[in-house]
């Protein structure tokens, strides 16, 4: 019998963890019913400060804890968490530090501006998903990232010979959904360098000039393997990016968590991406 699949979902929010959005809706209910389907999954998402530990009931996982990664020339220590969703039987591990995670606000201040590290948030995270991936010695078939949060990921799969040359990953397939979010926001004019690691070349990122959010997520679909649209309709930027990769793609399921059509529709997206087979 041959083993299950496994699926890592990167996702920058979940309920019951942050407010409700599609997106967090998206990556509380369709890891449980991906599970169900009988694929093994986790689930990643960064620790901000607004949720609360002790009524959530996180704790860190020390065996996990104590790397360190450099972003922008600064040793950050990586501490990874982890709470249960008891009614769906599934953990989810929190990516966390305390210089970029533990303010009240997820990605804008009181006054409602971008923060200005959020692609050093963005970069942290990337790597702290990774690097935990490869401690837990998880290998996971498909990748799916969700939320801006998660764009850099797939450069980092795919160029940076640590993690690509690594039997961890070396076969997995990454699933990108994308959607109507950030298009606009800008982030700092060297994001480029920090993102370097040996196995970048600065023509790489080209695509991200200038650093915005339009440009972070075509980045992204140059790494894909698939697309799901997890909007209905996407800027025009990204629209076109999308359909010039000529990757496969899943058009826009509605989500409705009384009704799990959409949950089967990616799952059967996942078996197809595996399979090599155009969509």
């Amino acid at each position: 019998m041959s083993e299950p699949k496994r699926v890592l979902f990167v996702n920058s929010e979940i309920l019951p963890y942050l407010p409700e959005t599609t997106i967090s809706t998206v990556g509380r209910y369709l890891p449980q019913g991906i599970q169900e389907s009988g694929k093994e999954i986790r689930s990643f998402m960064p620790r901000f400060g607004c949720i609360n530990e002790r009524r959530n009931q996180l704790h860190e996982v020390i065996r996990l804890s104590g790397m360190n990664i450099v972003v922008n020339d600064i040793d950050r220590p990586l501490i990874i968490k982890v709470a249960s969703i008891s009614a769906a039987r599934m953990q989810v591990y929190f990516i966390d530090n305390d210089d970029y995670f533990h303010r009240k606000f997820v990605y804008t201040n009181a006054e409602g501006n971008f923060f200005e590290d959020n692609d050093e948030r963005a970069i942290f995270f990337a790597r702290g998903v990774l690097e935990t991936v490869k401690k837990l010695r998880w290998k996971p078939d498909i990748i799916h990232c969700s939320g801006w949060m998660s764009h850099i990921l797939p450069i980092y799969l795919k160029k940076i010979k640590e993690y690509k040359e690594d039997p961890i990953f070396a076969n997995t397939k990454l699933v990108l959904s994308l959607y109507d979010e950030v298009s606009d926001v800008t982030f700092s004019d060297n994001m480029c360098e920090k993102i370097l690691l040996p196995g970048i070349k600065t023509k790489d990122l080209n695509t991200l000039n200038p650093a915005n959010g339009t440009n972070l997520a075509k980045l992204a679909i140059e790494y894909a393997d698939g697309i799901i649209y997890g909007s209905k309709e996407l800027c025009k930027e990204v629209d076109d990016a999308i359909k010039s990769s000529k990757l496969p793609t899943l058009p826009f399921v509605e989500i409705n968590t009384s009704d799990n059509t959409y949950v089967k529709e990616y799952n059967q997206f996942y078996d197809k991406i595996l399979e090599g087979n155009a969509i």
